[in-house]
């Protein structure tokens, strides 16, 4: 797994030369979220289908 920094840098490297610092930052923060997302996925903090339906349904 890739450190912090190597994260950054491969972020950085496939943004175009053209890219603001919202656009970094904003990669940087999906970036984050999915790693998150994956490591609660790992600590099996996840929910069924079912129950997300049901969830869905009170919005």
């Amino acid at each position: 797994m890739d450190t912090l920094k190597q994260e950054a840098i491969r972020v950085f490297s496939n943004l175009p030369e053209t890219s603001s610092l919202d656009d970094i930052m904003y990669e940087l923060y999906v970036v984050d979220k999915v790693k998150k997302g994956r490591e609660a996925v790992e600590r099996g903090e996840t929910i069924s289908i079912e129950d997300l339906k049901r969830e869905m349904q009170s919005w």
